[in-house]
């Protein structure tokens, strides 16, 4: 049975009237890896866009780790359990945030991401996670049951159709981000570039032509924390 989704696309005069991010320089490879992922409602509900947003959180220094049941309880206030639009929590979370332990976390305004261009990703990702729809039916067919970290996909072929909402944390070569994920280095060239993308409780890898073949939206918030204390 398919894991739980919920991703719909954002509305296309959204992305049209967003301010685009603007590349500038990037280190030649980077990653965001939090010491602790979670589900945080996924694997029971469609809640992808709201999971995204906690795992964002956790890549703070120090980690920001919103309990699984929290992420759930705001979904479901935000009428998100089941399916919501990227920018539509996107704007949530700028609005409100989502509170803990009196401590509300929110997000920085939105920048749209030219996902095709290798040079505006990395130096999106080198400021922030980058939130991103995808169509993910390739995708779960690489992601381990229960999810581990280190999965590697490779050789999808084109699927516009958008329904998971995922993360884009780090870049650089394979061979590097293999290290860094512990992955099996023989899956891929070396000097091969890829990206690392979090869903469902982990962290992998996937090749550029693989992303872009499942890839719909892209989004950064700046920044991609904002802490307003009790």
């Amino acid at each position: 049975m398919a894991r739980p989704r919920g991703a719909f696309p954002s509305p296309r005069h959204r992305l049209a009237s967003a301010t685009p991010h603007v590349a500038v320089a990037a280190p030649p490879q980077f990653l965001w890896f939090p010491a602790k992922l979670s589900m945080w409602g996924n694997a029971t509900y469609g809640d992808c866009c709201s999971a995204e947003e906690a795992a964002a959180k956790a890549t703070n220094s120090p980690e920001i780790f919103i309990p699984d049941s929290d992420v759930i309880a705001w979904a479901t206030a935000n009428g998100f359990l089941n399916g919501a639009t990227l920018i539509d929590v996107i704007d949530a979370m700028v609005a409100s945030g989502i509170v803990l332990n009196g401590v509300t976390y929110k997000d920085g305004p939105p920048n749209s991401v030219d996902w095709t261009d290798a040079p505006t990703v990395q130096s999106a990702i080198a400021q922030g996670p980058i939130k991103i729809g995808v169509a993910a039916d390739q995708l779960e067919a690489v992601v381990p049951d229960p999810p581990t970290n280190g999965w590697v996909g490779t050789g999808f072929s084109e699927d516009p159709n958008l329904d998971h909402c995922t993360g884009l944390l780090g870049y650089g070569p394979f061979s590097w981000l293999a290290s860094q994920l512990g992955a099996d280095a023989s899956k891929l060239p070396a000097d091969t570039p890829c990206y690392a993308m979090f869903s469902w409780s982990s962290l992998g890898i996937l090749d550029i032509p693989s992303f872009l073949a499942i890839t719909g939206e892209a989004w950064l918030r700046t920044p991609t924390n904002v802490i307003v204390p009790a």
